[in-house]
């Protein structure tokens, strides 16, 4: 094995490391000879059983893994991959084409240090931050990263780029600007339904009940059960389209991207920036908030199964209050119901009787 360090003397008497791997050289403070021999052979042994330790461990986990020694990060970022379906696994596909893992695409698992992930982390974007904490935590599980290459709480924290919900004047400028009927009907129906762009664009005349005016559909993402009650204007808008079958034949067939790509273009038309397709559920929910819409019902028509996640949607609506005063007013000049009047009109013969 070649020699690394080489220790010289300079003019002055002071010793020096020379380090043949990087070229740095670095004083040893010190002009007795035994003292720099000492430091020297430190240096040296420090070095020596890195690469000793490494060799031990590669020999102790070849014995159960053969595969250790030349497994890269490639291997759990496509064995990751595989573990998915549907859109998932699409995304996973895009992700894996990251240019900023390609730094450590090749390299081995085992010889992975803190500062190859923090050079991807700068070299990426926040996908890049979630998805290598992913594939980092699948190796970890697998068992072929025997310790965590950053520990949790020292990982870069995640600051997603602001969500905001789609304006009323906004969707309308779109509509005015949209020449396409089946696009400018999906969007009106991302405006009243509140659903995520692949749900709507996979609706069918089977989840329509036209008796109870109520749309119904499992979600693609969470498979829990969405239930929306329609009204006059979006009952327009199901009746344009088809009763049979797909109700956007043309949009369903494309892909979630190619979706989202022509929404981008007609708001670039109509100058507005900041919002998705996915900005209308944020808008339905931030618009059940300042009507007062009940939270069950609207996490119930939006298909959450949480409310953290109902209410991470609707954080930003802006409700105007009732002082208390117009509110106990309000309260007295409530009507009863019908239900009400029948229930206590039963309930008097009854009262007679045991009287």
């Amino acid at each position: 094995m070649k020699q690394r360090f080489r220790l010289y003397r300079r003019n002055g008497g002071i010793y020096y490391i020379h380090d043949s791997k990087t070229g740095k050289q670095s004083s040893l403070g010190t002009r007795e000879r035994c003292e720099a021999a000492a430091l020297f052979s430190a240096r040296t042994q420090a070095h020596r059983q890195a690469h000793l330790n490494l060799r031990l461990a590669r020999t102790y986990l070849a014995a159960t893994d053969p595969m250790v020694a030349n497994r890269t990060w490639q291997v759990p970022m496509e064995e990751l991959a595989k573990t998915k379906r549907g859109a998932t696994h699409d995304r996973w596909q895009r992700v894996l084409k990251d240019k900023a893992f390609d730094l450590i695409r090749d390299l081995p698992i085992l010889e992975t240090q803190a500062e190859h992930f923090l050079n991807v982390l700068h070299t990426g974007t926040v996908s890049t931050n979630v998805f290598l904490r992913r594939i980092h935590n699948f190796a970890l599980d697998m068992g072929w990263l025997p310790w965590p290459v950053i520990v949790k709480r020292q990982w870069p924290s995640i600051e997603f780029r602001e969500k905001r919900a789609i304006t009323y004047a906004e969707h309308r400028a779109i509509l005015a600007l949209e020449q396409n009927p089946e696009r400018k009907a999906f969007y009106e129906l991302c405006w009243h339904l509140g659903g995520s762009q692949s749900d709507i664009a996979n609706l069918c005349g089977d989840n329509i009940d036209w008796e109870n005016k109520v749309v119904s559909f499992a979600r693609k993402k969470t498979k829990s059960v969405a239930m929306i009650h329609f009204g006059e204007e979006a009952e327009k808008i199901l009746q344009s389209l088809p009763r049979v079958g797909c109700l956007f034949p043309k949009f369903k067939n494309i892909g979630a991207g190619h979706r989202s790509t022509e929404f981008l273009r007609v708001c670039r038309r109509a100058k507005i920036s900041g919002v998705t397709l996915h900005s209308y559920r944020y808008a339905w929910a931030e618009r059940a908030k300042v009507c007062g819409y009940p939270e069950r019902f609207a996490q119930e028509a939006l298909g959450h199964n949480s409310k953290a996640v109902h209410r991470a949607y609707a954080r930003k609506a802006q409700v105007k209050l009732p002082s208390l005063e117009a509110y106990e007013k309000r309260a007295n000049a409530v009507i009863p119901m019908p239900l009400q009047q029948e229930a206590a009109a039963i309930s008097s013969p009854m009262l007679l009787q045991q009287a």
